[in-house]
């Protein structure tokens, strides 16, 4: 898939297998918290060509272990991108009709600033002298990003999780600049369940003597193992009670009898471990604590005056709201929520729910009703939008 190097804009650097745009020089960003931050940095991936008139714009935002390797393997792992299924030449997002644009978010640790990052004032990565992020300013950061590229508005934001709130904040900020939109297995709000789920995992990182108060960086340490535990607490949320008993059961891990003792005897304990393990390789236990509290504080309501359907008063957009049966991270009725504040704005929304067992991970996995929903209703805006094949 080739990179549309005709709207990369000037000064840019590859970083980790990317592009990385600096921002922010002469317009700082302003942060939901007050703070301004400039210059900083955006690492994202390109697919596809932006034609003609700059209309055929796609913009994935990723979850919270996302990153901006979408449709390209990833230079850390090897593995291949996050969403392959999804994006690609004759795939739902088809890259030889659409310009694809996926961002690694602000705080994150894929070469976009956050705390990973050096602090110009002290010449040492920010640890958490960064300042605390939002959902909104994620969102801010990749509106400038599309500034920078000349990219005027977008055919359509889609993502999944984190990056369906992503996508439902910018359908709020931006309304002009999304022609449509589809969140998936997300919600307008987090809900006190998940907030407890990310404060697990960040003590768990805390509780790490390696973190070094976050100076860990500085001090040439690293708290994989708190890291470990909230991944492996984390990773729980992302299955279904079906798919684990499923894949596990109470099969034994490499052995025909328990052993009395506290090695991992099952399998699903060695899949937990392997999953945290494997995930300290590739992800900051600082960037963690940073977007999981951006997910936190995400309240799209409170941002006007407690009312859901005054964030899309006046919208133009099209939705389409996609939530899954066996999703008890961010079950339907949180979709449904959505979905009845955009019918109060009298929007264009479609809804659906899949019947799946596969739990909140559904989204990046294979599933053909999916795909054969998103490919229609993408047809569908593509003709509205006018959008030559």
């Amino acid at each position: 898939m080739a990179e549309a190097d005709s709207v990369h804009g000037h000064g840019e650097a590859r970083v980790q297998g990317g592009l990385v745009a600096a921002l922010g020089r002469e317009r700082p960003l302003r942060l939901e918290s007050g703070v301004t931050l400039g210059p900083f940095t955006i690492a994202y991936q390109t697919y596809g060509r932006l034609d003609a008139e700059r209309r055929n714009a796609i913009l994935i935002c990723h979850a919270l272990t996302g990153d901006q390797h979408v449709a390209s393997r990833h230079p850390v792992t090897g593995k291949p991108g996050w969403w392959e299924s999804m994006v690609g030449p004759g795939r739902v997002i088809d890259t030889e009709r659409y310009f694809v644009i996926c961002a690694n978010v602000l705080g994150g640790c894929m070469g976009s600033s956050g705390p990973t990052e050096i602090d110009p004032a002290s010449g040492k990565p920010y640890g958490l002298a960064f300042p605390v992020v939002t959902i909104a300013d994620m969102v801010n950061a990749q509106a400038m990003l599309l500034d920078h590229l000349g990219i005027p508005d977008l055919f359509c934001v889609i993502g999944g999780s984190m990056g369906g709130m992503q996508v439902l904040q910018w359908a709020a900020s931006y309304p002009d600049r999304v022609f449509s939109a589809i969140p998936i297995a997300c919600a307008a709000r987090h809900s006190a369940q998940n907030i407890a789920f990310h404060e697990v995992g960040r003590q768990a990182i805390m509780a790490d003597p390696e973190w070094r108060g976050g100076d860990y960086l500085s001090l040439g340490s690293n708290p994989r193992a708190g890291l470990a535990v909230a991944r492996m607490a984390a990773h729980i949320t992302y299955l279904s009670e079906t798919a684990l008993h499923r894949k596990f059961g109470r099969n034994l891990q490499n052995r025909e009898r328990i052993t009395f003792g506290f090695e991992a005897d099952f399998q699903v304990e060695s899949y937990l471990r392997h999953q945290g393990s494997t995930f300290v390789e590739r992800f900051d236990a600082n960037s963690y604590l940073y977007i999981t509290r951006a997910m936190d504080y995400f309240d799209l309501a409170a941002e006007h005056g407690g009312v859901l359907a005054k964030a899309f008063s006046g919208t133009r957009t099209r939705f389409c709201v996609v939530s899954f049966t066996s999703d008890w991270l961010f079950p339907t009725r949180e979709s449904r929520e959505v979905v009845h504040a955009l019918n109060a704005a009298a929007a264009n929304v479609s809804f659906v729910e899949i019947e799946s067992d596969k739990g909140h991970d559904a989204f990046l996995l294979d599933e053909p009703e999916m795909f054969k929903i998103l490919r229609g209703f993408l047809e569908g805006s593509a003709e509205h939008r006018g959008l030559r094949r």
